[in-house]
């Protein structure tokens, strides 16, 4: 194993480049373990998953942590994000600790500045989501501008 892995942090390119492919199929494993929701849904819940896994298992490429070591803290990681996902669906409290919860910006044509303020949205970051999102100018023809937990504000057009 250790002519094909290496050890410690002086490795030679072939040892990083096995490393590295064995650690691309790893994470590869581990996303679809995880569910595809990890990197779909892009909620704070699971960028904090993606950016921790990516870390550890990058630890293992370089040979600054132990290659299975890194494979078995990436491996509780998921477990982890997985049985908090779980949670999450079955208690309302533990989803909105977890996830947050929405927050509506915008309603009945008034701005709801205490909410703007609250996420550091200015107007211009409304009104450039609005013309992303709709390819609307304005907020006249919206009833409501919502700031989704994943980040993204969603927008209910007037019918």
């Amino acid at each position: 194993m250790e002519e094909l892995f290496g050890t410690g942090e002086q490795l030679s390119p072939n040892h990083m480049a096995v490393r590295a492919l064995m650690m691309f199929f790893v994470a590869l494993i581990l996303i679809r373990i995880g569910g595809l929701r990890i990197v779909g849904k892009k909620s704070g819940f699971d960028l904090v998953i993606v950016i921790m896994m990516g870390a550890v298992l990058a630890r293992g490429i370089v040979g600054a942590s132990p290659i299975f070591s890194t494979i078995a803290a990436a491996t509780v990681m998921i477990a982890i994000n997985m049985l908090l996902a779980w949670l999450s669906i079955k208690s309302q409290l533990l989803n909105k600790i977890f996830k947050g919860s929405a927050l509506i910006l915008y309603q009945n044509g008034k701005i709801n500045w205490k909410n703007m303020e609250k996420a550091s949205l200015s107007e211009s970051d409304l009104l450039t989501s609005l013309r992303l999102e709709t390819h609307e100018q304005s907020l006249e023809k919206i009833t409501q501008a919502t700031l989704e937990t994943n980040g993204r504000i969603s927008f209910l057009l007037k019918p």
